[in-house]
């Protein structure tokens, strides 16, 4: 990396000198993200295996314009992970950045207000797939790294990793990893693919929990029969799995598994119902899920949590007058950092064996399985991302919450280098809508997050 500066005052700090790039860099950010959102670079589908391969390239060029060293890893998935280094001088630590540049479908394109794939200014935000979530991350890296060239640059090592198949598991990432580790040895590790609890609240992701994917099948009869003739007392495989999965669930809405206990308390700081209704786009007359003594944090942090994110049984376009023989469901288990995600879903599995309705068979398959992760907030990389982050927003402190999400990359990293520091933080927030139509990102968090990793950098191993 270049030790150019930016035309400040002689007399600015090199800190001053980084918030100044920063500030005057939104043009740069702009296009740079646009490119990045040109690209459907959905990993796993051969139709968009050439937006896939342009993602890499496209970061790729960017890191190296900046002069750091680029290599290209084809991973076991199939997928390309762009690695772009600088070596440390004078002894000083190494720090990795990490970030992905896979997307999820851009879905029904009638729902995007604007084209997904080109990056669209409005109120104030910045619309388009990845535009957050995480390709809004790498813009933010490349800006952070300008700015600490500005500031007259660093002696650390640096590492920028960044994965192609994150949204679909990155068990190619994982591999490589565990495979070739030195590639990835750090001091400290910055895992930007998390966010902030709101706009303008500089935030660090604490926890992360772990999960499986869980699908349960149901069979009742040998093929689907005549409902004219049969309906009524031939058991319907369709209502035997939804009173199945209806078991799973309290009078309150509360995750119920036989032999796991779901009534565990986040310690840390509260999400409010109300803000939780508005962050999740929760329906009026629709209730947010518990008793009400509970706060949202505690069920989406603290205790497992099952979503059912698929069911077949006929589809309606393709209904005919007969009863199902075969249904089958796609759960998502989520569990907190700290439990085992292994033994929960075995216990979920038996818990939906045990309550076969009607002597259904059922069948579960367990796939997919990852750990959760829990931040040392006592180490001292940590806390000087903590501090870094409330300066870059005027903040007396920053915010420290859970997340309801998962990156099993942060176990692997941490298994493959046990002394290093890890740390979660990114530009998303709520109002972001990742994984929806009409994802954006707003400028300011990216500049601001930007900020606060120059400062980090500038700072760390001093």
């Amino acid at each position: 990396m270049d030790h150019s500066n930016s035309g400040t005052s002689p007399t600015a700090s090199p800190e001053e000198a980084a918030l100044a790039a920063v500030r005057g860099d939104r043009e740069r950010i702009f296009a740079d993200l646009s490119r990045l959102v040109s690209f459907n670079s959905v990993h796993g589908q051969p139709e968009l295996a050439q937006d896939a391969a342009g993602a890499a390239s496209a970061v790729a060029q960017l890191f190296g314009e900046l002069g750091l060293d680029i290599s290209a890893h084809e991973t076991t998935d199939g997928s390309t992970a762009i690695i772009a280094r600088k070596e440390p001088t004078g002894g000083a630590p190494t720090v990795l950045l990490y970030c992905h540049h896979d997307v999820v479908a851009a879905g029904d394109r009638s729902l995007w207000e604007s084209d997904p794939f080109e990056l669209t200014e409005r109120d104030g935000r910045w619309y388009g797939r990845g535009a957050a979530d995480c390709k809004g991350n790498i813009a933010m890296h490349l800006a952070a790294l300008r700015a600490v060239q500005a500031a007259g640059g660093t002696d650390l090592g640096l590492i920028v990793l960044a994965e192609g198949s994150e949204e679909q598991g990155g068990a190619g990432l994982d591999d490589l990893v565990a495979s070739s580790p030195e590639l990835t040895a750090a001091d400290a590790i910055l895992i930007a693919d998390t966010g902030n609890a709101a706009v303008r609240t500089p935030t660090l992701t604490t926890a992360l929990r772990g999960g499986a994917q869980v699908t349960v099948t149901v069979r009742t009869i040998r093929a689907a029969m005549h409902s004219g003739m049969f309906g009524g007392a031939a058991p319907d495989a369709g209502f035997a799995l939804i009173k199945l999965l209806n078991t799973l669930r309290d009078a309150d809405g509360r995750t119920v598994i036989e032999g796991v206990d779901t009534s565990a308390t986040w310690p840390g700081e509260p999400y409010p119902a109300e803000t939780f209704r508005k962050d999740a786009g929760i329906l009026d007359g629709v209730r947010v899920l518990g008793t009400g003594a509970e706060h949202p944090s505690d069920l989406v942090w603290a205790r497992p949590a099952i979503t059912l994110t698929g069911w077949t049984t006929t589809p309606v376009d393709e209904a005919v007058n007969a009863v199902p023989a075969t249904a089958q469901a796609r759960l998502n288990l989520r569990v907190a950092a700290g439990s085992d995600p292994a033994e929960i879903a075995e216990k979920l599995a038996e818990h939906l064996k045990n309550h076969a309705p009607w002597g259904a068979h059922v069948d579960v398959e367990i796939a997919d399985v990852n750990e959760g992760f829990a931040c040392d907030t006592s180490r001292p990389a940590v806390q000087l991302l903590a501090q870094c982050l409330a300066e870059a927003y005027g903040a007396r402190q920053c915010a420290q919450i859970g997340s309801g999400g998962s990156i099993p990359l942060t176990k692997v990293l941490q298994d493959a280098h046990p002394d290093a520091e890890i740390a979660l933080f990114g530009v998303e927030e709520p109002q972001s809508a990742i994984h929806a139509p009409n994802e954006s990102v707003d400028p300011t968090e990216i500049e601001r997050i930007a900020a606060a990793e120059a400062l980090f950098l500038l700072r760390f191993g001093r």
